[in-house]
């Protein structure tokens, strides 16, 4: 009999211990989202928000210069570093390579295996067509031209997709002449998708240059 309570109570000691030693001793949960900080201001993404997420072809990450980075890329190659288009455009951003020679970048196998130098470029891209463009944004910044409203980060994606002198001679026709490129992607799209983010971080610099 003895023998027997023995037994119980010592099965009843080992269940109770291996119960207690699975139960989490820290219950605190980290948020879902993530936070970055790169150039001295954080960004929170994906929102929480269903109002965030209006019918975009890109993914909204913020209205940064992080999330402008990303809804470019995405319209442009869906993030893909080593993609090359028909046209041989290169890249997560699709440099032709006169782009990339204006900021000083030779060798395009080098670019097209290179993520960090790939983005290096884009921001170097925007310093030059932001000093290019300076006197544009400047004076056409929250304006309506041809049914848009008008943004410095509009106008910088117009930039990239067209050209610096493609939006010059788009506000010098006050929005009449419709750029489009050799896929049929019009200017204005570009003026109107990538309208609102905030690119203060960047800064104007006709000698901006990325070494490869």
């Amino acid at each position: 009999m003895i023998k027997k309570w023995y037994f119980y109570a010592s099965l009843i000691v080992i269940i109770t211990f291996l119960s207690l030693g699975f139960k989490p001793f820290n219950l605190e949960t980290k948020p879902w989202f993530l936070t970055e900080k790169t150039d001295g201001t954080e960004y929170m993404f994906p929102s929480q928000e269903k109002d965030d997420y209006p019918n975009l072809n890109f993914p909204y990450t913020g209205n940064h210069l992080i999330g402008f980075k990303e809804a470019v890329a995405f319209k442009e190659s869906q993030g893909k570093y080593r993609l090359v288009n028909s046209l041989g455009y290169m890249g997560k951003y699709q440099f032709g390579a006169e782009a990339l020679r204006a900021i000083g970048i030779k060798n395009n196998k080098n670019f097209l295996k290179d993520p960090a130098l790939q983005e290096k470029a884009f921001i170097a891209l925007l310093s030059k067509n932001k000093w290019i463009l300076r006197n544009e944004i400047q004076k056409y910044e929250g304006q309506i031209i041809s049914g848009i409203e008008i943004t410095e980060s509009g106008i910088l994606a117009a930039a990239h997709l067209g050209g610096a002198g493609s939006v010059k001679n788009f506000f010098k026709n006050k929005g009449n002449r419709h750029f489009r490129d050799a896929y049929g992607t019009s200017l204005r799209s570009y003026l109107k998708a990538f309208g609102g983010y905030d690119l203060s971080y960047i800064e104007a610099d006709s000698n901006a240059t990325v070494n490869d």
